[in-house]
Formats: structure tokens, C-alpha cells, sequence
């Protein structure tokens, strides 16, 4: 292994500690704000209009479905093209919409997070969880879906890690 080789894997090691530090942390302390929450609250947003010709329920739903979509999608191109690590970094991403989807479904009952928007809001777990017949089941749904963020952080970690070792480029030479 040259030295070139060698500092790359080390970058890549570096670059999945920190990123994992980093998404532990949101999983210790979800209900903090941060960037990527901001971000994520704008794809949740842009989710409402693109599901909304389906109705009213896929309109509200779809909030929380292009929060999962748009970085699977991510996941999928960096994975089709090959480059295994950058999909395990951005798999972060997914486990991150998860937890924010856990503390937006928790609070469906009390509903006390602000709420984006002017005039009559609706709150999307709130709405979806009554007309499925399923509020008072509130706090089960939330902590499933906690637990499937924590599941999927952890096994970002665990690739980002494995993917650490190998000789992909973090940044492709090649792209074609």
C-alpha cells in the first residue's frame, strides 16, 4: 500500500469519525436545531405540493416521504456508481430525517413544535395518525420510528467504517 493510499483510507476514517460523532450526538440531543434540520425542513416542505395531486392525505403525508426519498435517493446514486463509502456517509442523512420524523410523530398529541406557514396549519402527524384512527398510538409509532433512526445511524457508521478501508476515491478522478 503506498503512502498516497495509505492517506486516503486515513481521510476517509477521519472524515467517518467525525460525520459519527457528529450524528450520535443529533441521536443524544433530537430535539437541538441544527443546519441540516433546516435543510431537511425545507425538502419536507417541498414534499407537500409534489404528493399533493395524489390528495390530501399523500399531500400531508408527503412531507415526511420526500424527507426519506430525497437522501435514499443520494444513497442510491452514490451505490450504483460504485463509490460504497460516499453511500454510507449520506446513509447519515437518512438516519437524521428519521430522527427529526420521530420528534415531528411524538408530538402529534401535544402538538407544541412550531409549525411552518401562515394562517389555519396542519399538524402532519397529527392529521395523519387521527385519520388513520391511530393518535393514541402516538408514542409507539414515534419510538419505532426512533429506534429505525438509531438502527440506521448505527449501520451508517458500521459501513462508513468498513468503506474506510478500501481504495475508493472519495472524489472520483474519472467522472465521465
Amino acid at each position: 500500500m503506498s503512502s498516497k493510499s495509505l492517506l486516503k483510507v486515513n481521510a476517509k476514517f477521519v472524515v467517518t469519525i467525525v460525520v459519527g460523532l457528529y450524528f450520535f450526538w443529533r441521536l443524544l440531543f433530537p430535539y437541538q436545531w441544527s443546519l441540516l434540520s433546516g435543510v431537511d425542513l425545507l425538502v419536507h416542505e417541498a414534499g407537500h405540493p409534489l404528493f399533493g395531486i395524489f390528495g390530501e392525505f399523500m399531500s400531508i403525508l408527503g412531507g415526511t416521504l420526500m424527507q426519506l426519498i430525497m437522501p435514499a435517493l443520494f444513497v442510491g446514486y452514490f451505490f450504483f456508481r460504485d463509490q460504497k463509502f460516499s453511500a454510507s456517509i449520506v446513509l447519515f442523512w437518512v438516519g437524521h430525517n428519521l430522527l427529526n420524523i420521530s420528534v415531528y410523530a411524538a408530538d402529534a398529541v401535544v402538538m407544541q413544535l412550531p409549525l411552518v406557514g401562515n394562517g389555519d396549519r396542519i399538524h402532519d402527524w397529527n392529521y395523519m395518525l387521527s385519520e388513520l384512527q391511530l393518535l393514541h398510538q402516538t408514542g409507539k409509532i414515534a419510538l419505532l420510528i426512533r429506534i429505525s433512526s438509531i438502527t440506521v445511524t448505527i449501520t451508517a457508521f458500521i459501513l462508513s467504517l468498513i468503506f474506510s478501508q478500501s481504495d475508493e476515491e472519495i472524489v472520483p478522478t474519472n467522472l465521465e
